[in-house]
């Protein structure tokens, strides 16, 4: 199974956090883990926040948002 700092080493290698990978990450939270992988998830959250890694859901939902107003 993998870690959360599997999943963020992989959203940072490719620049965005997919769909698939949030709900992974949903699942590992739920879960028991070490302060090694809460902090990878935080720096993952920052390097969303600041735009250093893309996050597929809020663009998914920025562009069909778009799409409503233009229709």
């Amino acid at each position: 199974m993998l870690s959360i700092r599997d999943v963020v080493k992989e959203a940072f290698a490719v620049g965005c956090l997919t769909v698939e990978a949030e709900e992974q990450l949903r699942q590992l939270l739920q879960t028991k883990y070490d302060a090694k992988d809460f902090k990878a998830f935080m720096l993952l959250q920052h390097a969303v926040v600041s735009g250093i890694v893309r996050q597929e859901s809020r663009e998914r939902a920025e562009r069909d948002r778009t799409l409503a107003v233009a229709s």
